[in-house]
């Protein structure tokens, strides 16, 4: 199912739009009377009703692969994760999938913000915050062998993968959760909408920090 609000630009003219319909409704009904105004507010609907149901019937496109970039021995690794980048499931999880490679990994970190201010197009905190999620999260991963450079995405994950496989030309892609039950992206079905959409292998890797902090400081637990 297509998401409307995929972009930053989307969401600009989704607002613009909503703002829109309720002004009509109100001028009609002050400058002509409240019969007008019922009478707008049941066609702007009826209108509205129809285009997402329109917009329901088509699925994006499946994407073809990207063409390779680099040398023959490099693996093009797209990670897509928020918090959960530094664990070390996803370590293990990138190093297992570029042995006997020189692999490039690119981690992208979505802009998370609130749907009002996503709406808004007021995205430069969720941004700053982001960011700072994406440094540590690269330390991590050199600290653990593993030579990666990221950016900040779109909000909508399935936005921010498009966005970095146009650029990346990645071989395959890694998405990081929290399990099940604490991860909006898999209560959002995430994972299985971006291997319906593109055309890559794609690799879902379950990262529980909770467990992974309490092994740490109880190394001897079964």
């Amino acid at each position: 199912m297509i998401n409307p609000l995929r972009s930053e630009a989307e969401a600009y003219r989704f607002l613009l739009l909503t703002v829109g319909y309720f002004a009509a409704i109100a001028i009609a009904a002050l400058a002509i009377g409240k019969w007008a105004g019922i009478i707008v507010f049941l066609a702007l609907t009826l209108a509205g009703a129809a285009y997402v149901v329109r917009a329901r019937r088509h699925e994006p496109p499946r994407q073809a692969v990207p063409g390779r970039r680099g040398r023959e021995n490099e693996r093009r690794i797209l990670v897509v994760a928020n918090e959960t980048v530094g664990g070390e499931r996803l370590r293990d999880e990138i190093h297992r999938r570029s042995e006997g490679y020189d692999e490039q990994v690119l981690v992208v970190t979505p802009a998370l913000n609130s749907p009002l201010r996503h709406w808004a197009s007021d995205e430069d905190n969720a941004r700053v915050e982001a960011q700072k999620r994406l440094d540590a999260s690269l330390e991590r991963l050199r600290s653990g062998g593993i030579d990666a450079r990221g950016e900040v995405g779109d909000a909508e994950p399935l936005q921010a993968m498009e966005d970095a496989l146009r650029l990346f030309g990645a071989d395959e892609i890694i998405i990081s959760t929290h399990p099940e039950g604490r991860s909006h992206w898999l209560e959002k079905n995430i994972v299985q909408a971006a291997r319906e959409r593109f055309a890559v292998p794609i690799t879902h890797v379950v990262v529980d920090l909770e467990a992974e902090r309490e092994e740490v400081r109880d190394p001897s637990a079964g």
